[in-house]
């Protein structure tokens, strides 16, 4: 099972179609916040995907929840935006959540840096910002062995 992790588009629609075109094995898209616009948009266009988001701090107005759990093949996914967790200045507000849920792997975004961190049996993942010519994504591989998580350019052209 493949999970695609997106997050700060920032109202780069063509960025996040990209990225979902480019990984037709990714049955799940996780937006983790700031574009609940393209989220919206790009729903509609993929109907085979689940595609599920939760609300960022730039997404005004917006009814998704701040954060939200998953379980997919026996492994528990927590993730949020991360404004609400302070991942700008730590990520220990956020992995003790992720620890009091029982997760297996904890997303986040709002730095736009991607980054992966794995403690003591818990994943961090931050794909980075999805918006403009760096845009980076992440891709969860759910296996037999366990969770892969990996980091990836959107190239465009």
């Amino acid at each position: 099972m493949r999970i695609l992790v997106v997050s700060d588009t920032h109202r780069d629609f063509s960025a996040l179609h990209h990225a979902v075109q480019t990984q037709p094995k990714a049955e799940i898209v996780l937006h983790l916040g700031d574009g609940e616009e393209e989220l919206m948009q790009v729903k509609p266009m993929f109907p085979e995907k689940m595609i599920v988001g939760v609300r960022g701090n730039c997404d005004f107005g917006s009814l998704l929840p701040w954060e939200e759990e998953l379980s997919v093949e026996g492994k528990k996914i927590f993730f949020t935006h991360g404004y609400t967790y302070q991942v700008k200045m730590t990520l220990y507000n956020l992995e003790c959540a992720a620890r009091d849920r029982k997760a297996d792997i904890a997303l986040y975004g709002h730095t736009h840096q991607a980054e992966i961190e794995y403690r003591d049996g818990l994943y961090l993942m931050n794909p980075g910002s999805l918006h403009g010519s760096y845009g980076t994504y992440g891709i969860i591989d759910i296996t037999p062995a366990g969770l892969v998580p990996n980091i990836v350019k959107n190239y465009r052209d």
